[in-house]
């Protein structure tokens, strides 16, 4: 039987987690996870190194880069407040380079080289599989960031972005709501749009919505006037988008020199964000969707002194966003779990972040008991003319993180694979 632990952490700057952080209980362990080696006990003097784990350089780069900087500005404020067990963070900072096997390469040398005690890192869902194993393999910990198709649950990672029913299936259900009901999908080629969009024509075969194309940009790509045409040319009334990195910057471009407005064919994006409005251009992309669980301009407490503390440490004009902000919540968390924990051991930490509850600037998360997911609230934006988000939809709380789809009968239907998350919720309730 396990027992729920309520840590409740706050924003602030100067949060002292020793002070705010109690015992955790959580009965059972998760099936499957491969304990870390043994380290030799460390002086109170001798710093914890992490990981930081993004694409510096390449495609990607237009996005993680600012992750990076969220991430260091966790690290920044723990530090500031007396560090972990008492001892400071060092980041150990890598580049992925917008390639999956340089991410899997880097991820192993932070692990046996540097001999770090968790990684931040990741962006793409290609990215986060070519990482998985070796995580799983050499029982590390990675604590990843953004927004995914689901269908994965790993007890060597924790996933502080949105699952599918916390981001996509929101956006589909205001589409609807909206009229929004022909659909042309375009994603870039790699793992999570062709998942997210095989999720989108489950969804679609028992909602009503009207699939007229698909199609896909290899990642590096920006050659989108083929598609664009093909999309203007379909009679859709909303373009589903998942293109990711610059490609983003090329199909707003055209589609707005193609006399495209949002009046004419509207576009919901699950991959573009604050950080992201900059590259394309607002004139490109305002009065424009997007489905995301935070926004600059979330009206919170926690959420004002996050974008203050951001903007002072890195210049006014710099914006925050969701993959931004789950970055930094990736950091807390793991420090307060490793506070609770006493320990940062993997499987201590693992077991001390059960229903860990933590204030932060999208709204108060839950991280799940079984599948390393938090609990986030959903909310749909428009782009704004400043370049900025406004929130036309927001969800009436957190929403439980459901990475298998098991309560959605139109995914079983589908035979969308979810025996990953299936077989570690199978294992987490013996």
């Amino acid at each position: 039987m396990r027992h729920r632990s309520r840590l409740r952490l706050a924003v602030p700057a100067v949060t002292a987690l020793a002070l705010a952080l109690g015992s955790s209980a959580g009965g059972g362990s998760v099936v499957g996870a491969v304990s870390e080696p043994a380290r030799a006990p460390a002086s109170i003097d001798e710093p914890i190194k992490v990981g930081i784990l993004h694409s510096l350089s390449g495609t990607m780069s237009i996005s993680e880069r600012a992750v990076v900087d969220a991430e260091l500005l966790a690290i920044e404020e723990i530090n500031a407040a007396g560090g972990v067990l008492g001892r400071q963070l060092e980041p150990v900072i890598e580049d992925g380079a917008s390639d999956w096997p340089t991410f899997a390469e880097k991820a192993e040398k932070l692990l046996t080289v540097d001999e770090v005690a968790v990684v931040f890192g990741g962006w793409t869902s290609a990215s986060r599989k070519a990482m998985l194993p070796v995580f799983e393999g050499l029982g590390g910990l990675l604590f990843y960031p953004v927004q995914y198709e689901g269908l994965e649950a790993s007890p060597n990672i924790f996933y502080t972005g949105a699952t599918a029913n916390q981001q996509i299936i929101p956006a589909l259900d205001y589409m609807v709501e909206q009229g929004l009901t022909d659909v042309y999908l375009v994603g870039s080629d790699y793992v999570f749009p062709r998942t997210a969009n095989a999720i989108v024509r489950a969804y679609a075969e028992a909602n009503g919505l009207n699939i007229l194309g698909e199609e896909y940009l290899p990642l590096g790509d920006t050659g989108v006037e083929t598609i664009v045409a093909n999309v203007l040319s379909s009679g859709a009334s909303v373009v589903f988008n998942s293109l990711n990195g610059d490609q983003n910057v090329a199909f707003f471009k055209e589609m707005t020199a193609k006399g495209n407005t949002p009046e004419d064919i509207q576009t919901i994006s699950v991959s573009v964000a604050e950080e992201e409005i900059t590259g394309i251009g607002v004139e490109n992309i305002d009065g424009h969707l997007v489905a995301w669980n935070y926004y600059q301009t979330t009206d919170l407490p926690e959420n004002e002194i996050f974008v203050e503390a951001f903007k002072t440490e890195y210049g006014e004009e710099r914006v925050t966003a969701d993959p931004i902000e789950a970055g930094y919540v990736g950091v807390k968390i793991w420090a307060a779990a490793a506070e609770a924990a006493g320990s940062i051991e993997v499987d201590d930490v693992r077991e001390a972040a059960k229903n860990l509850e933590f204030a932060a600037p999208e709204g108060l998360v839950t991280v799940s008991d079984w599948n390393q997911h938090i609990w986030k609230t959903g909310r749909i934006g428009v782009v704004n003319a400043e370049g900025l988000i406004d929130t036309v939809w927001e969800s009436d709380g957190p929403i439980e993180p459901d990475p298998c789809l098991a309560n959605y009968e139109w995914a079983a239907a589908a035979g969308l694979d979810a025996t990953p998350c299936e077989a570690a919720l199978a294992a987490a309730e013996e």
